[in-house]
């Protein structure tokens, strides 16, 4: 079965309004201290008796912890508060939908993922790309160190001209 969730402009407001608060703790919080919790988060959600809709999106949040916690791909400070108001959010039991409520409770972190992560593809795309350039370059033959950090550097340098181009464009 499939069930489709249409947003109103004013319940877009609601989690707008719980956005520019978690964008607000982001950019106070020691982003250590974010991760954390939001490890912590993940590993206690209820995802045992949560949706595959949900589970699907709360996957999400291990890709945005990964790509935080990635040297190599040094996201840069608009970025990072971006991924980390996402993580302030899931992290949070008490958002809009309280978290231990049975089967519902992270039905909005869900949402909200979605939303940011929508917002986050093509961040998460030139990740991912980096992530691929990587691990192919480790599997060719070895360079020195230097010419590996200074490969994985000018792949980084043109993954995020790309995305600065297509945020121009946009």
């Amino acid at each position: 079965m499939r069930i489709t969730i249409e947003i109103e402009p004013k319940d877009l407001a609601r989690f707008q309004q719980a956005l520019r608060r978690s964008r607000h703790v982001a950019q106070q919080a020691d982003e250590a201290d974010v991760l954390d919790a939001a490890k912590q988060a993940l590993d206690s959600a209820p995802l045992a008796t949560a949706p595959t809709y949900v589970r699907k999106r709360i996957a999400g949040v291990q890709r945005l912890i990964t790509m935080l916690e990635d040297d190599a791909w040094a996201l840069p400070v608009r970025d990072r508060i971006d991924v980390l108001e996402a993580l302030v959010y899931f992290s949070d039991p008490e958002d809009l939908i309280p978290d231990d409520i049975e089967v519902i409770g992270l039905l909005d972190d869900a949402i909200m993922l979605e939303l940011l992560l929508r917002k986050l593809a093509p961040v998460l795309r030139a990740y991912a790309d980096f992530c691929k350039f990587r691990q192919e370059l480790a599997a060719a033959a070895p360079p020195t160190r230097h010419e590996y950090a200074a490969s994985l550097a000018r792949k980084r340098d043109a993954l995020r001209a790309r995305l600065d181009r297509r945020r121009h464009a946009a």
